[in-house]
């Protein structure tokens, strides 16, 4: 609401400054650092005052003096030095908060942006850093759309990079395993498919470190997968769709979902890559090296972009082996984002949400059903850790190179740390440590150490500390009812955790302060929603109904109860989710909501201890304090949801 009522002023504002100094570029609005200088101040005196020659103070005597008072402005005044210090109307506040927000604008005419995230290798489980890469993506995305920008959600599966044909060698070469054989391990309900391909990987690349030569193998694999041909290609299908089904599974037990898993294997079948490799050659965004140490190879030269320490100088784009290095892959991926190729995949259903949302999947042959149409984005959001900031700077280099700079520059990669764990995690885990990392803030993860924490394993783990949290405070409830909530508090839990950081903030993952139900945590918000939701519900069971706020909470009755500081800065800060949302887009960074979804927790709880609502005995004030109880459990359930965060039953 308050970012709605700030730009309409600013609007108003604008036109005057346009009309009266003939100044373009909008107004100058702040926060005053002081609740008591009212909620905006102009600035933009400050600003004319050196186009005009003239003291701060008397451009901002003229603005008051001669522009009209925006209509959601109460008053306005002068203060220090040329400040212009704008105090809303608040009765006409209350009364917009009680009518609710306006319609959004229509989606089909607003320009789209893609959110590609998660992007694991189908070639085993998931582990705790992807986790933090889909929670931040599925945030971001969530936020794009509560603001009303149009959004995609997209998954990308490597499913014919090295990683597969490891995988697909270690069945082939060390198991012996057929096709068929696969298959049957695939459909058997008693294997986890990607915990075993997890301990599979880990034996090839032992085998491989031991056996230099075994190297072939990968090179075979590979080889087969980009034909498309033979046992090895068949072989990596089924691997790499069952293992995509895993990772669609864990990360649905988060909220996220995703609208299409555009697939490598068809950049290929369908010539994706090599039509981007015409291009690349044509504008001689590329060369082919004779000598040296990439002779055979196709590559871009570094003058191109920026290597990163310890990169090679020029990128290789084709193996001298023919095969296609990844960041060449993605060039084509990120031209067919924006639509720029020239081409389009054909695609089929993969699956249903329980929510109803259809996940799709590229496919190299039509499959008779029209799909929406995916791609032809205006800006591109690609959630990668920041050890592939490198190769996300070759991607760009590649668009300015084929003569698309405003693309490379909406091509924006959303980077973020690695995540750790705290070394009484590790503890919790079963992780063995020694005592010197026991001393350390945070342990690593790392495969080679013994350190891999699969996802799933770290969900029911906190689950599992939830549920004996909630079992010890509602034994008399149902079990699949404690089950659900103790699923709510966990997700809760994890998802805030990885949200409350900056992005470029290495994360120490710790179970206990995650899970607690006191301080900056998802608990912590959760607990405050279901305050809120206990009072409305008490008030039911006293045979209660909620007032009709709108007949009776007119404006000048929220007016007379908004005189009152105390409630007239509560309604405002809780106002101001749109704002917390648009800052969050505007920087990159979700933790302002989550930031946000505390402080509206920290509010809600003073409030709580202070008034008692329904003990109330003024008709018209008891009814406000209701009104805002209710708007405060409407935030914050509508902020967690932002989050991904569900509000459970009880805590």
């Amino acid at each position: 609401m308050f970012h709605q009522v700030q730009k309409r002023i600013a609007a108003s504002v604008s036109a005057y400054l346009q009309a009266r100094y003939g100044v373009e570029g909008g107004a100058a609005l702040e926060s005053p650092k002081e609740p008591r200088f009212g909620e905006l101040s102009l600035v933009s005196a400050f600003q004319l005052a050196r186009q005009f020659r003239k003291a701060p103070r008397q451009i901002a005597a003229e603005i008051a003096a001669e522009m009209p008072v925006p209509e959601d402005v109460a008053s306005l005044e002068i203060a220090g030095g040329g400040f212009l210090n704008l105090r809303l109307d608040r009765g006409r506040y209350g009364a917009a908060l009680l009518a609710g927000p306006a319609a959004g604008a229509a989606g089909a005419d607003r320009e789209k942006i893609i959110v590609e995230h998660t992007n694991i290798n189908p070639n085993k489980a998931a582990h705790i850093g992807h986790l933090r890469n889909a929670v931040l993506g599925d945030t971001f995305a969530r936020m794009l759309a509560a603001a009303g920008r149009r959004v995609e959600t997209q998954n990308y599966i490597d499913n014919t990079g090295v990683q597969v044909a490891d995988v697909v060698a270690g069945f082939h070469r060390l198991e012996r395993k057929t096709p068929a054989d696969v298959a049957r391990l695939i459909a058997d309900p008693t294997v986890r498919f990607d915990y075993l391909c997890w301990d599979l990987y880990a034996r090839v690349s032992a085998h491989y470190q031991g056996n230099p030569e075994a190297l072939a193998w990968r090179q075979e694999a590979l080889h087969a997968i980009e034909a498309g041909q033979g046992e090895m290609a068949e072989m990596a299908h089924l691997v790499a769709d069952a293992i995509v089904n895993c990772h669609l599974r864990t990360m649905l037990r988060l909220g996220v979902e995703y609208d299409v898993l555009p697939r490598e294997s068809e950049i290929l079948h369908l010539h994706f890559w090599a039509a981007a490799f015409e291009l690349l050659k044509q504008r001689q965004a590329i060369y082919f090296e004779r000598e040296g140490k990439n002779a055979g190879c196709w590559v871009m030269p570094a003058s191109a972009f920026s290597a990163a320490e310890g990169e090679d100088a020029d990128k290789v784009i084709v193996r001298s082996n023919g095969t296609v290095t990844y960041v060449g892959k993605d060039i084509a991926y990120q031209l067919w984002k924006f639509g720029l190729l020239g081409k389009d995949f054909h695609y089929r259903p993969w699956m249903r949400y329980p929510s109803g949302r259809e996940l799709w999947v590229t496919a190299d042959q039509p499959c008779g059903q029209a799909a929406p149409s995916f791609g032809h984005g205006a800006r591109v959001y690609n959630v990668i850790d920041s050890r592939q900031s490198y190769l996300q700077d070759v991607v760009a280099a590649g668009l300015r190179a084929l003569g698309y700079p405003e693309q490379a520059e909406r091509s924006i990669h959303f980077s973020y740390e690695i995540v750790a764990l705290s070394p009484r995690t590790c503890v919790e885990l079963g992780i063995p440590i020694s005592e010197e990392d026991r001393q350390r803030p945070h342990v690593e993860v790392s495969g080679r150490k013994g350190l891999g924490v699969k996802a799933d394993d770290l969900i029911d783990k906190l689950i599992e500390k939830a549920r004996e949290e909630v079992d010890s405070r509602h034994r008399e409830a149902p079990g699949e009812e404690r089950r659900q909530v103790a699923g709510e508090i966990a997700v809760g839990a994890l998802r805030y955790f990885m949200l409350k950081y900056t992005r470029n903030a290495v994360i120490a993952f710790d179970l206990q302060e995650a899970l607690s139900f006191e301080g900056e945590t998802g608990p912590y918000v959760q607990y405050a929603a279901v305050r809120a939701r206990n009072i409305l519900r008490k008030l039911e069971e006293r045979g209660e109904r909620l007032p009709d706020f709108s007949r009776e909470l007119d404006a000048a009755a929220m007016g007379r109860q908004l005189a009152a500081e105390d409630f007239w800065q509560i309604v405002l800060a809780v106002s101001k989710a749109g704002d917390a949302v648009e800052r969050a887009i505007a920087s990159g960074e979700p933790s302002h909501v989550a930031r946000y979804a505390f402080q509206l927790a920290q509010g809600f709880n003073k409030f709580y201890h202070e008034y008692p609502v329904l003990q109330e005995a003024d008709r018209e004030r008891r009814v406000f304090l209701l009104w805002l109880t209710d708007y405060f459990r409407r935030e914050l359930e509508q902020t967690l949801a932002i989050l991904g965060i569900a509000v459970p039953a009880y805590m």
